[in-house]
């Protein structure tokens, strides 16, 4: 199975692939967190759905990782894109047939493939949270928000926490994309699907209907990454968000097992 690690992580290195999904993981993490600040006094808020995060909120221990957290989503949509892709196309080229001649275990080759992409997306929240609180370290002065308490023992206890939140929720993510990529064995179909269902029918319902939120599996992940909502405990989201992923991992991984690996 390392073998199958190693050429992995060979193909997620490709410049096309890394320094895109990269560049794209800088941008948007600076961005998310910028406009915490730089929308701190905007009457249409300045975070998620409209929602406002006020200078007394920010000033806590846990407001150096707010924009961190609040990138968790994203990073969750890139994750799934990623490895929808890396799964699917292996049945798109035909690659899925040759790998199967030196490594005939078919669980294997998915394990290997699983840590390889969690490993790619380790590496993206890493980054990401480097450039966020960067971000917010270098805003925060300048709209009067103390940052005394980012740096005390009860906020670096925070940064731990919320690392691990967004870890679960984009490995969550990835996973789905996984099982999409497995069950369509298309790139371009699992990522429309995958993409449409988080950004647009799930921000649909929830606009509709705001307690379909609590079952939602997208919402589910990305509640995880913020440590919980309003409307939503943050033990609620795991266990929901977990099912989710786990029936479909289960479902996806017998049929792997199964199918004929031709598309």
């Amino acid at each position: 199975m390392f073998n199958v690690v190693r050429a992995e992580l060979r193909k997620l290195r490709r410049p096309t692939l890394f320094l895109g999904t990269m560049g794209a993981v800088v941008f948007f993490s600076g961005l998310f967190s910028a406009l915490l600040y730089l929308l701190i006094d905007s009457p249409q808020g300045n975070a998620d759905r409209g929602q406002v995060i006020s200078r007394e909120v920010l000033a806590l221990a846990s407001g150096g990782v707010q924009g961190f957290a609040s990138v968790g989503g994203f990073l969750g949509i890139i994750a799934l894109c990623v490895f929808a892709a890396q799964t699917a196309q292996e049945y798109t080229y035909g690659t899925l047939r040759n790998l199967l001649v030196r490594q005939p275990s078919r669980m294997k080759i998915l394990a290997g493939k699983l840590i390889s992409m969690m490993i790619f997306a380790l590496a993206m929240i890493v980054l990401s949270a480097i450039i966020s609180i960067t971000t917010s370290v270098v805003l925060a002065p300048t709209v009067d928000v103390s940052t005394e308490l980012w740096f005390s023992t009860e906020g670096i206890e925070y940064f731990y926490t919320t690392f691990i939140n967004v870890v679960i929720s984009v490995i969550g993510f990835g996973i789905i994309g996984m099982v999409l990529g497995l069950l369509l064995r298309s790139p371009i179909s699992a990522i429309s699907l995958g993409v449409l269902w988080l950004l647009i029918v799930e921000n649909l319902l929830v606009a509709v209907k705001n307690s379909t939120q609590s079952w939602l599996p997208g919402s589910q992940l990305t509640i995880i990454a913020s440590g919980g909502s309003a409307d939503v405990t943050y033990s609620h989201a795991l266990a929901t968000g977990g099912a989710y992923v786990a029936v479909g991992a289960l479902v996806a991984s017998i049929l792997f097992v199964r199918r004929d690996v031709a598309n």
